[in-house]
């Protein structure tokens, strides 16, 4: 327990602000607090001489739960007293509250928060979509550069006039690896926890008693799979279905720091955003285990360059309107890939937990913001779990938690953005537990096509790719035939027959859009396709956008041989092509800054997307954090 002292030093803002769901009627803050403040915040314009909103917020403008006896998530929810027209720049100014009455302001607390010559943060609201960022898989530890530190470099751009501001930024998963941590990392979520307090919780069914005795077990650094879970009562299950892995559950090949509690989550969020905490803890490699002292001091270096780059990370994400969506590191390693996975995990009490733990973490740091008044029932039904001394019924709220199933979401913008949730609502197979399911079962693509319908043009937001590689999908496929999907991580929208064919289905309906763009990740290269169906006159116009990843990348030599290999076995006329489920489907591959051959492109970064209102006129760049900019040029 801190002493009132220590308490006292504690930074008031540990992570934050991020701007989430905004537009003329609605205006929606993150943040995670070491107090549990009263807030008041002004919405203006300057220039203008307008005011939208200035007061202290009411207990329907603040949600606020506790995760420790020093961390409150706050969101922030408000309706402004008058429309935002269209356009507007929006300046906004927090104050915040605590028990004394004492006051602090955003902008005091937070200095480096701001751009040259501005008093204080802002973003653009827009109805039109023509100019946004989108990016996924933002590893800490992967050597390469971090893509959000483009995105600050793109607004400051933007702040200064010297572009365009972005409309929006879209990460479509992978936000946090949960699964894959880096030792380093782990040392100091162990810090964040002790200095704020973070809650811990009784862990059945687990090698160790609780949550408070992981830090204190020999295995904790770099050997967790020895901590993972492994039930003897479903050995024949797991023999069939995880032969190829050494861990029975879990089935990440980076788990050896994989995180478990809901206070370890909630640690990774406020370090994956925020450098306060970073400063306030110290890397020592003093109770690593010996034999990973090399590759902790090689992490640390990676992780370091890292956390110098927080400051630029937290200043963007407080001036552009920010949305999200999960993908499997969000949680763990192939999430529900299949219905095997799904039975071994959820029916052990403390795999469970583990992934039950990370959704929690993904509610209240991502998910939430991204429609809070659709997830108002979710909140509704889990606050009172949370209390000042811990979560209480930690399993009931875990299981609320993994039964919600409306993560997906769309934004009334022009085109229409609609964002699929590819996780929770999966096709299983019947035929096969080893079998990969559907991204999507029947019933949430018959959703999907409703919000569809009638739209003129629609920027769709899927975690993989629609359109993949097809030499990968086919290694995908002949793994899957041998009963190991989970060995190459076969999850594509062509794995499952019914899903793909759904989806298909839905392209080639003459009452759905004209217009199509799709973004995606996943996959940690980039890449971009232009679709049309053949042999129909009025086919709709799809482009898919692929931006993987922010921080991370694909293993370069291998990608160069899977990119030469596929463009030799599945070329315009490859018979192939008609052993493929889109065989109907042209695909015209864009070239990455106009190379004759090349069709995917390997740096991490982030995507630019630019375009009409009616997705017409498509252009798509990946900024990539090494300072090249990649143009995909369409072929004529």
């Amino acid at each position: 327990m801190l002493s009132k002292i220590t308490a006292a030093l504690l930074p008031k803002i540990l992570a934050g602000p991020i701007v989430r769901r905004a537009n003329a009627n609605q205006v929606c803050f993150w943040l995670i607090t070491s107090q549990a403040f009263d807030f008041s915040v002004t919405l203006f314009n300057h220039k203008e001489q307008r005011t939208w909103f200035d007061a202290r917020l009411n207990a329907q403008q603040l949600s606020q739960v506790q995760v420790g006896t020093h961390a409150f998530v706050n969101l922030i929810t408000l309706e402004p007293n008058t429309e935002i027209p269209c356009g507007s720049r929006v300046s906004y100014d927090i104050s915040l509250q605590d028990q004394y009455g004492a006051s602090s302001f955003l902008c005091e607390l937070l200095p480096s928060l701001l751009y040259s010559g501005e008093a204080y943060p802002s973003f653009l609201v827009r109805r039109q979509i023509g100019h946004m960022l989108h990016g996924s898989c933002r590893k800490p530890h992967h050597e390469s550069g971090d893509g959000l530190v483009i995105v600050d470099q793109q607004i400051e751009k933007g702040v200064t006039g010297q572009s365009e501001l972005p409309d929006l930024l879209m990460m479509s998963g992978d936000q946090v690896y949960t699964d894959d941590v880096a030792g380093p990392t782990l040392l100091v979520i162990e810090q964040t926890i002790d200095l704020l307090g973070l809650f811990h919780e009784e862990l059945e069914g687990a090698t160790i008693k609780n949550s408070q005795e992981l830090f204190k077990h020999p295995n904790c650094f770099y050997q967790r799979p020895e901590l993972l879970p492994d039930d003897p009562s479903t050995e024949n299950t797991y023999s069939q279905f995880f032969a190829a892995k050494r861990k029975p559950i879990f089935t990440s090949v980076n788990a050896s720091n994989h995180l478990i509690s809901f206070a370890e989550v909630m640690a990774m969020y406020i370090l994956t955003w925020s450098p306060e905490m970073w400063q306030l803890t110290k890397i020592s490699d003093t109770s690593i285990p010996e034999p990973f002292k090399q590759k902790f001091r090689e992490e640390q270096a990676i992780i370091e360059h890292f956390v110098a780059g927080l400051d630029k990370v937290r200043r963007a994400l407080a001036h552009v309107r920010v949305y999200m969506i999960f993908d499997d590191h969000d949680i763990t390693d192939d999430w529900n890939l299949t219905r095997g996975w799904e039975e071994a995990v959820y029916g052990n009490l403390f795999a469970k937990r583990i992934v039950g733990n990370a959704l929690l973490g993904y509610w209240l740091c991502q998910g939430w913001g991204n429609d809070p008044t659709k997830l108002q029932p979710l909140f509704e039904s889990c606050r009172e779990y949370f209390t000042e001394s811990g979560i209480q019924h930690h399993d009931k709220l875990v299981h609320i938690m993994l039964e919600w199933e409306q993560w997906h979401y769309c934004l009334q913008t022009s085109p229409k953005l609609v964002v699929l949730d590819t996780r929770t609502q999966r096709w299983r197979s019947e035929s096969s537990l080893s079998k990969p399911s559907g991204l999507m079962d029947w019933e949430a693509l018959c959703e999907l096509q409703q919000e569809l319908i009638g739209q003129e043009s629609v920027i769709m937001v899927s975690a993989a790719p629609i359109f993949g590689v097809k030499l990968i999908e086919t290694i995908q496929r002949i793994f899957t035939f041998f009963g190991k999907a989970l060995t190459v991580d076969a999850e594509n929208w062509m794995a499952h027959k019914g899903t793909a064919s759904v989806m298909l289905n839905i392209f080639r309906n003459r009452k759905t859009p004209p217009n199509f763009v799709i973004l995606s990740g996943d996959v940690h290269y980039s890449f971009v396709y232009d679709v049309t169906l053949r042999f129909r006159n009025n086919s709709p116009n799809i482009t898919q956008i692929t931006s993987s990843g922010i921080k991370n990348e694909f293993p370069d030599k291998l990608l160069k041989w899977f990119d030469k290999l596929n463009r030799i076995l599945y070329s315009k006329y490859s018979p192939l092509n008609w052993f493929t489920q889109r065989r109907n489907m042209l695909v015209r591959h864009r070239k990455p800054n106009g190379h004759k051959l090349t069709t995917l492109s390997n740096g991490a970064g982030i995507g630019l997307l630019k375009m009409d209102q009616a997705c017409s006129k498509v252009e798509a760049q990946q900024l990539c954090a090494s300072g090249e900019v990649v143009t995909f040029t369409k072929q004529e």
